[in-house]
């Protein structure tokens, strides 16, 4: 009896340790609305942002001038711009319709969509 409850009290921890992790991760930030007023850019937004151990305040900062750097660069030839940013090691997939970028420092990650 001892054993089966001792078995089932670390199949549960064990659940709960593998699992916690995972269901915290990501965060669903709020979009950089028009973060370039007044050019070709005009309306476009940075979305959808995603955090793993960032605030989301902190996602968007990183999301917004990650990305102004990004528009400075010279397109790639192979259509993924890498570079980095205070720290932040940024890749850019250029070539779907979509521009999408992931950004890391460590063990923290923001993703968006420009």
């Amino acid at each position: 009896m001892r054993t089966r409850i001792l078995t089932a009290l670390l199949a549960t921890t064990a659940a709960l340790v593998l699992v916690a992790p995972a269901a915290q991760a990501v965060k669903r930030c709020e979009p950089v609305r028009n973060p370039y007023p007044g050019t070709r850019y005009d309306g476009a937004d940075l979305k959808p942002i995603r955090a793993v151990k960032v605030s989301c305040s902190w996602a968007r900062h990183v999301a917004r001038r990650a990305h102004y750097k990004a528009l400075g660069l010279p397109l790639p030839m192979d259509g993924v711009r890498r570079f980095g940013w205070r720290g932040w090691r940024v890749t850019g997939d250029l070539r779907p319709d979509h521009d999408r970028y992931v950004a890391r420092k460590g063990e923290r990650r923001v993703r968006w969509r420009f």
